[in-house]
C-alpha cells in the first residue's frame, strides 16, 4: 500500500515538472530565432518613413506686381469690381530660400488691390484671374497667397486646372480677419497631375481666384488686397530628367 502510494505521488511530481518547463519556455516562433522564412518581417526603425524620391521646393508662381496681368469679373447685375496696384508687402513675409534683400526690393514692391462696389444685397461672387492661367511646375503639394480681407464673411477660393483641363475649386479659407494673412491650401489627390502615358503635361495651373459673398455683407463698398501667389511643389522629375528624353508635348 504504501509503495503504490509512493509511485502515484512520484508521478504526479514529475507530470507537473514537464508541465511547467512546458508553460515556462513556449515552442521558438521564427520570428523570435530571427529567421524569416514564411514571415513578413518589418524593421520597426522604417514605419513612418517615406521612401519615395522627392525634391520640394517652396516657389513664388506670381508677385501681383503688374495689375495689367489681372482681370476682375463680377455680375453687372450685383456691382462692379476694379483693380489697380499698391506699393507695399507683408511685413511678416519672408523671402524665398536663395533671395536676397536687394533682390526682394527690386522685385516685391507691390500688391494688387481689389475693389467691389455692391449695389445691392445678393448671393453673388467675383472673380480675380490671370490673362493667362499660371503653370505651377512640379507635382503642387500646397498653395498659398498673403490676403488682406478686411474682416468679412465671404470666402476664398483658387480655381486651378489639373493636367487635362478639368477644373477644380479649392478652398482657402474666410476672409473674417483684419490685417495681413497668409491663407494656404493643400492640393487634395484628387485632382490629377500627373499621368506616366501623359508624361509632359505633369501639375496644375493657377485659372483664378474666387470669392463667394456674405449675402449680409454685400453692401456698400469692399476692399481686397493680395500679394505673393507662392506653391510647395516636389520638382524631383524636372531636376532628374535627363536632358535626352524626348518630350510628349511636342506632338
Amino acid at each position: 500500500m504504501k509503495r503504490t502510494t509512493l509511485l502515484i505521488a512520484g508521478g504526479l511530481l514529475l507530470a507537473t515538472g514537464v508541465f511547467g518547463q512546458a508553460a515556462a519556455a513556449p515552442a521558438a516562433t521564427p520570428a523570435a530565432t530571427g529567421s524569416t522564412q514564411g514571415v513578413g518581417a518589418a524593421d520597426a526603425t522604417l514605419i513612418g518613413v517615406d521612401k519615395a524620391q522627392q525634391e520640394l521646393q517652396e516657389i513664388s508662381i506670381n508677385k501681383f506686381e503688374d495689375d495689367g496681368f489681372w482681370k476682375g469679373d463680377m455680375m453687372k447685375d450685383d456691382g462692379f469690381i476694379s483693380l489697380r496696384r499698391f506699393e507695399g508687402s507683408p511685413a511678416e513675409k519672408k523671402p524665398l530660400t536663395g533671395e536676397t534683400a536687394a533682390n526682394v526690393a527690386e522685385t516685391d514692391k507691390y500688391v494688387l488691390g481689389a475693389k467691389i462696389e455692391h449695389l445691392h444685397r445678393a448671393v453673388t461672387s467675383f472673380t480675380i484671374s490671370p490673362t493667362s492661367p499660371l503653370p505651377i511646375p512640379g507635382i503642387t503639394k500646397t498653395i498659398s497667397v498673403w490676403v488682406v480681407g478686411r474682416n468679412v464673411k465671404h470666402q476664398l477660393f483658387v480655381i486651378l486646372d489639373d493636367q487635362f483641363g478639368n477644373r477644380a475649386k479649392v478652398p482657402l479659407g474666410d476672409l473674417a480677419f483684419t490685417g495681413w494673412k497668409k491663407l494656404t491650401a493643400a492640393i487634395p489627390p484628387n485632382i490629377r497631375q500627373v499621368d506616366p502615358r501623359y508624361s509632359g503635361k505633369a501639375g496644375v495651373s493657377v485659372r483664378s481666384f474666387l470669392v463667394e459673398t456674405d449675402p449680409a455683407e454685400t453692401y456698400g463698398t469692399y476692399y481686397i488686397y493680395f500679394d505673393d501667389l507662392r506653391a510647395v511643389t516636389d520638382l524631383f522629375t524636372e531636376n532628374n530628367r535627363d536632358a535626352d528624353d524626348m518630350v510628349d508635348t511636342a506632338w
